[in-house]
């Protein structure tokens, strides 16, 4: 892509995005503070990727989720995984007719734009196991007939770390399906005394449709267009690399806290990402700046620590940082 197509594809991108900001303020009519976990779920939005957030409870998970639903004109459903839950409540079952003898299929939850997987990690493997299918494949078998899902399609799970009695942990393989794991912290001071006074008032805050699920699908169009030279894309390669052999950048003594690094699913999701926090600050190219903002989102749920790693509490996240320092930057 030459200079002229990147100018030109900017301006159309500074034309087209104005609606993201516009969906941050409605979202932050109801939402106080969290601006990193907002951007990222339009990161998410934009990228065509599913989202697993980590947080403990009571720090507005669900209400974002909803909130970013409620903005665009599409059709939202809320799943509350529980161990009694089966593959058929959330995909579909077929219904037999006792009227004329025959058989329907009735489609389950799933079959929504934006789907809430509220605390994931309580069902069993089984229905997991299904969600995540239809996450990668984009489509529900019921009985002998498979449907489409209808696009765009999102889904955000949630899980509780601090509570782990009765849950189902998602296996490493199929955590790697997820675009981002974003860990939610609590509010600053001054975030919860507006929190505090927002949530006893009589009338709450509501957020208000302003965008299409049409207009969604051009961005991730244009997402995909934007520019990416060969130095950023060796830059992602080499970081993905580095995790499964840090030995190559001058860490060899991370080689024995990690048992696995992350796939080349990492490596597309990376710069996807990239691409998307690109368009959310209305540039037609990608920079390091932009991996660095989604590198540790991308990549902390694709490394497998060993038990030496957690005999010396060495985290994903203090892994990566070293990694990211170490890699040559273009």
């Amino acid at each position: 892509m030459d200079a002229q197509a990147i100018r030109a594809l900017n301006a159309e991108i500074e034309q087209e995005s104005q609606y993201c900001e516009t969906m941050l303020k409605e979202i932050g009519r109801v939402i106080v503070g969290q601006e990193p976990l907002l951007t990222r779920l339009l990161i998410g939005l934009l990228a065509d990727g599913h989202l697993l957030l980590e947080g403990v409870p009571g720090l507005a998970k669900t209400t974002a989720v909803k909130t970013l639903a409620d903005t665009i004109e599409a059709r939202f459903s809320r799943i509350q995984f529980t161990p009694d839950l089966l593959p058929a409540d959330i995909t579909g079952a077929v219904i037999y007719n006792q009227n004329d003898g025959t058989f329907t299929a009735r489609k389950g939850p799933l079959f929504a734009n934006i789907v809430l997987a509220d605390e994931i990690n309580r069902a069993p493997a089984k229905v997991q196991s299904a969600l995540l299918e239809a996450m990668q494949e984009r489509q529900v078998t019921i009985g002998d007939s498979t449907f489409p899902l209808p696009t765009p399609f999102l889904v955000l799970a949630t899980q509780n770390p601090i509570e782990l009695e009765g849950t189902y942990p998602l296996p490493e393989a199929q955590v790697d399906r997820f675009l981002f794991k974003l860990r939610v912290s609590y509010p600053a001071r001054d975030e919860e005394m507006d929190i505090l006074r927002r949530e006893t008032q009589v009338e709450r805050a509501t957020a208000s449709s302003v965008v299409a699920t049409e207009q969604i699908a051009r961005s991730r169009t244009t997402v995909r267009r934007i520019y990416m030279d060969t130095r950023i894309e060796e830059y992602i390669v080499d970081l993905v690399r580095a995790t499964r052999e840090p030995e190559q950048v001058g860490l060899g003594r991370l080689g024995p806290l990690i048992d696995y690094g992350a796939s080349p699913r990492a490596t597309i999701f990376l710069a996807l990402a990239s691409k998307a926090h690109a368009y959310l600050n209305r540039r037609a190219y990608v920079t390091p700046d932009d991996i660095h903002a989604v590198a540790a989102d991308t990549l902390r749920h694709r490394l497998v620590l060993s038990y030496e790693a957690e005999a010396e509490e060495a985290t994903a996240d203090d892994l990566l940082d070293e990694i990211l320092r170490a890699v040559e930057v273009p």
